[in-house]
């Protein structure tokens, strides 16, 4: 080789190099977000979960700004509460940035699942989600939907009185199992999924001490058996000819060739994205609408007409899309209740960001709560005011399913699932709330009290 092509490839190399430790020692000396740790190991996770988590975020933003350090569930955070933040964490950076959550949650659901990937096989995973969850698929559920909807509200009226978070849990329980499995296995496999999935949730947001007479010991022993139930669906349908549109059929398209285990740590995820949430988001809306006797008549009204239009038939997707009132108390519950108070997200190299350092390694939690209660974003945040939804939000200012190539792939299945019961709940029956109105309980999820208890009968 020519003597100087190789001279000038050595100085090359030792530039490169010497700008690497320049970045590296640069970045070192950038100070870490402001904020407090908490105790060793269980760090703030206390002062986060007993409380209103918008105590906990506004009283850090105000004492350290909109980017902060904190420790949950064992983990090192940076938390964000600016718009721009979160943009630059979903959309404008997400490869730095791979989605993660908690040791305990990743190994309850499983390592294989959509949340915990990026690259080739999210993309993959992305794929065929969506393809069991877009509207063509899910237009072929309505009838089943409905059918689950309508037996849920029937079972509610001989009952003096219900809870409802507890009934909003087992009605989007079903539609998960519908919408995973068809609706075979919701009949046939329904009670054993629902008994084993009920003891792995309880220990979601514990602490990954795994012995006896803990949460999340109790929570890896029912994992390990809704494996097992999960392998005999599958074996089941390697072995038959059925075909069909549901997410269980696409995961197991042979061109794909995921695993067994992989399916099924994507169909615990999914059951996990899809059942507290949606109920959630379900028991605020009865909250709210009985708080809001004029909203609660706008939407009845909207209803009424297309039950009026159907003329005894069932639901149409030309009828969900006419709910535009109802649309927008679901968008409005969202921004209020902010089901999510946050997402997370772990950086995978050191990042410089507003002139600190996020380590390697740490989370990183862009706070959609705080975002979403902001008065620079929304006019009066504490407001319940779905008609502020007759105009577009402002960008990066509303993230009710996430944003950027993570953000929730089955938010037309939880929305037309909301659509479906909130139409016969307000065109069949009356409600009203018994106990506290006004408390909230917290941990992980932000609730009415005590599940927002109700009494229901069918309107005369």
């Amino acid at each position: 080789m020519d003597p100087i092509i190789t001279s000038l490839s050595l100085l090359l190399a030792i530039a490169i190099a010497t700008i690497i430790i320049i970045l590296k020692q640069f970045h070192a000396r950038l100070p870490l977000p402001p904020g407090t740790m908490g105790l060793p190991y269980i760090g703030e996770t206390l002062q986060l979960y007993s409380q209103n988590p918008n105590i906990f975020f506004s009283s850090k933003v105000k004492r350290y700004g909109s980017i902060f350090k904190t420790q949950l569930l064992g983990c090192n955070c940076i938390m964000m509460a600016s718009p721009d933040a979160a943009k630059a964490v979903l959309l404008s950076k997400p490869h730095l940035f791979k989605p993660t959550f908690p040791p305990s949650k990743e190994r309850m659901i499983g390592r294989g699942a959509i949340f915990f990937h990026q690259g080739p096989y999210h993309a993959t995973l992305r794929k065929l989600v969506l393809r069991a969850f877009s509207p063509d698929s899910i237009k072929l559920l309505l009838p089943h939907i409905e059918s689950i909807a309508l037996s849920s509200l029937h079972s509610w009226e001989p009952r003096p009185l219900l809870t409802t978070f507890h009934e909003m849990k087992t009605y989007a329980f079903n539609v998960a199992l519908l919408s995973i499995f068809g609706k075979d296995e919701v009949f046939s496999y329904g009670d054993e999924l629902k008994r084993c999935y009920y003891t792995l949730e309880r220990g979601y947001n514990s602490l990954p001490i795994n012995v006896p007479g803990t949460l999340f010991h109790a929570a890896m022993g029912a994992r390990k058996k809704l494996a097992g139930i999960l392998a005999e669906i599958i074996s089941l349908r390697r072995g038959g000819e059925s075909e069909d549109s549901s997410l269980l059929a696409s995961f197991m398209t042979d061109a794909e060739g995921l695993s067994d285990e992989q399916i099924a740590d994507n169909v615990i995820g999914v059951i996990f994205a899809a059942r507290d949430t949606t109920a959630s988001v379900l028991t605020w809306i009865i909250k709210f609408l009985a708080q809001n006797p004029t909203v609660l008549h706008a939407v009845t009204e909207e209803q009424e007409a297309i039950m009026r239009s159907r003329e005894g038939k069932g639901l149409s997707w030309e009828d969900t899309r006419k709910m535009r009132v109802t649309t927008r108390v679901i968008q409005e519950t969202m921004r209020v209740a902010s089901i999510l108070s946050f997402t997370f997200r772990e950086a995978i190299q050191d990042v410089e960001f507003q002139g600190y350092r996020i380590p390697k390694g740490w989370k990183v939690l862009p706070l959609f709560r705080n975002i979403h209660h902001s008065p620079e974003n929304f006019t009066d945040p504490e407001k319940f005011d779905p008609s502020r939804f007759e105009v577009a939000p402002k960008p990066n200012t509303f993230f009710p399913f996430g944003s950027g190539i993570h953000s929730c792939p089955g938010n037309e299945l939880a929305k037309l699932e909301i659509l479906v019961l909130v139409h016969h709940l307000t065109t069949k029956y009356k409600w009203c709330m018994m106990g506290p109105q006004d408390g909230i309980q917290y941990g992980p999820f932000a609730l009415p009290q005590n599940g927002l208890p109700i009494k229901i009968s069918l309107k005369e």
